[in-house]
């Protein structure tokens, strides 16, 4: 969708709650506590009343949107922009460009990431699987670099195609890269019984008792280049896309924008789409309160 096309079909407030009415109740509205057929549209209240049991119903309940103060054409333009964007799109971008304060700005910045996150958990990679671990943000002062760093630790998985290019990649934040750590990412990201790749590292020995077929080998670039090369490429371009647009990142908030990344690279085939799949997502992502963003 380009930004015309974004303009004429969500350019005011009424297409949008429109558009979300027809999600909600595609058949016409229903109550969802009594299932009675008729209603008042309060307008100034943003409810739909149900003319039986004067239950209100809102379109957003249940959305990334719930309770929101702010006009539904700004949620749509902020999923649009951050949809589009393959660099990402800073909240303080947000703020410049949706005329809101930097706090709303961010907080449906993170909203949104929410749901990303939320439609990746349905992802399983499967078949050949590379796997290794990363370390994301700036060490403190005389800290170490790699493993045993100060750093964030991050385990990256990439699901290749049987030409051995990428397919999908997850990516999780991990207290510590150890044996328990990895067999129980492995146990809810990669299928049983795929082949899974990864380096010399002790901690993935393991991973051959629990269904798997390892190829372990430590990592030489130099006599084994192709071995875990797209993973640790895609490492470089997550950390580029963290680093370029949001200038690092401290632990706390780096799974929603690791989510971000992984949700824009694995739907990249599908571009042209990539707007309506995530405002769908936002729509089944469920309720996510603001204080639940800063934990």
């Amino acid at each position: 969708m380009t930004l015309i096309e974004f303009t004429t079909t969500f350019g005011t407030e009424n297409q949008c709650r429109t558009y979300l009415f027809n999600k909600r109740w595609p058949n016409g509205f229903v109550c969802p506590k009594c299932k009675h057929d008729e209603y008042f549209n309060i307008e100034s209240r943003r409810r739909y009343q149900c003319k039986a049991c004067n239950y209100q119903a809102s379109v957003m309940a249940g959305t990334i949107m719930d309770r929101t103060r702010t006009p539904l054409v700004k949620w749509f333009l902020a999923i649009y922009l951050m949809s589009e964007d393959k660099r990402g799109v800073s909240a303080l971008s947000l703020k410049s460009k949706l005329g809101i304060s930097y706090n709303t700005a961010w907080t449906m910045s993170h909203k949104i990431r929410h749901a990303m996150g939320k439609r990746e958990e349905n992802y399983t990679l499967c078949g050949t699987v590379e796997l290794d671990d990363a370390f994301f943000g700036a060490p403190s002062e005389g800290g170490k670099r790699g493993r045993g760093t100060d750093k964030t630790a991050v385990l990256v998985s990439i699901s290749l195609t049987d030409k051995g290019k990428p397919q999908y990649a997850k990516m999780e934040v991990v207290e510590a890269v150890d044996g328990e750590t990895v067999k129980e990412f492995a146990r809810h990201s990669i299928c049983s019984g795929s082949e899974i790749r990864t380096d010399g590292l002790p901690v993935y020995a393991g991973l051959a008792e629990n269904g798997y077929s390892l190829v372990q080998k430590k990592f030489d670039p130099k006599e084994e280049p192709e071995h875990l090369h797209w993973t640790h490429i895609i490492i470089s371009n997550a950390k580029a896309f963290i680093e370029g647009t949001y200038h690092g990142l401290g632990s706390i908030h780096l799974q929603r924008y690791l989510n971000e990344f992984c949700y824009r690279l694995n739907r990249r085939w599908k571009s042209s789409a990539i707007f309506s799949k995530l405002l769908s997502a936002s729509l089944i992502a469920g309720v996510i309160r603001n204080h639940e963003l800063v934990r």
